[in-house]
C-alpha cells in the first residue's frame, strides 16, 4: 500500500483508523512507515478493559480458570488475556470474550458495559476500529463459593488469644 498520489481516476488517500476521543483520524500507515499492532497487544487491552467493569468476576472458560488458579498457587502471574480472542487487521479488530458474571448482575447490562469499555479502550489506545465484541457468559459466581473454599474457624479457636 502506498501513500503516494494515484494516477487519474484513482484516489490517493489511505483509509484512516478512527479514535473515539476526538473523532479525528489517525494513521497506522503513513509516508514515513507502517505501524502494526499484534493480536496479543489488543487481547491484553481488551482483557484489562473487560475486567474494569463491575460485575465481571473472572475471564475465561472453566478449564482456563482452573489452570490459571493452579498457576496462581505456585506464584506464577495470571494472564490478562485469558478468555480473550482477537482478530486484528490493518485498520480493524474483532474481539471475543468469555467471562464469569457476579451473581445478581444483570447480564445484558453487563455485556453492554463490557462492550462499551472494550471498544473505547481499543479504539483510543490502538486507533483500530472495533467491528464487533462478542461476549459469552460461561458461568455465574455465587457468593457461597468463596465461603466454601475457606475453612471456617471453630468458635474455640476464635476466642483464644493470638499472641501469648
Amino acid at each position: 500500500m502506498s501513500n503516494r498520489p494515484a494516477g487519474a481516476g484513482q484516489t490517493g488517500t489511505v483509509p484512516r483508523a478512527r479514535t473515539q476521543e476526538t473523532g479525528t483520524s489517525t494513521s497506522l500507515v503513513t509516508g514515513k512507515g507502517t505501524t502494526s499492532i499484534e493480536d496479543g497487544v489488543v487481547a491484553k487491552i481488551a482483557g484489562l478493559a473487560a475486567r474494569e467493569v463491575s460485575g465481571v468476576y473472572a475471564m475465561g472458560g472453566g478449564a482456563a480458570r482452573a489452570i490459571s488458579s493452579m498457576r496462581g498457587m505456585v506464584g506464577a502471574p495470571g494472564s490478562v488475556s485469558q478468555g480473550v480472542s482477537v482478530e486484528v487487521g490493518e485498520r480493524q479488530a474483532a474481539v471475543d470474550l468469555d467471562l464469569v458474571a457476579e451473581y445478581g448482575t444483570a447480564i445484558p447490562d453487563l455485556a453492554g458495559a463490557v462492550r462499551k469499555n472494550v471498544i473505547g479502550a481499543i479504539e483510543r489506545m490502538c486507533g483500530l476500529e472495533v467491528t464487533e465484541v462478542n461476549i459469552r457468559v460461561d458461568d455465574v459466581h455465587l457468593p457461597e463459593q468463596d465461603r466454601e473454599r475457606r475453612p471456617e474457624r471453630q468458635p474455640e479457636e476464635a476466642e483464644e488469644p493470638r499472641v501469648r
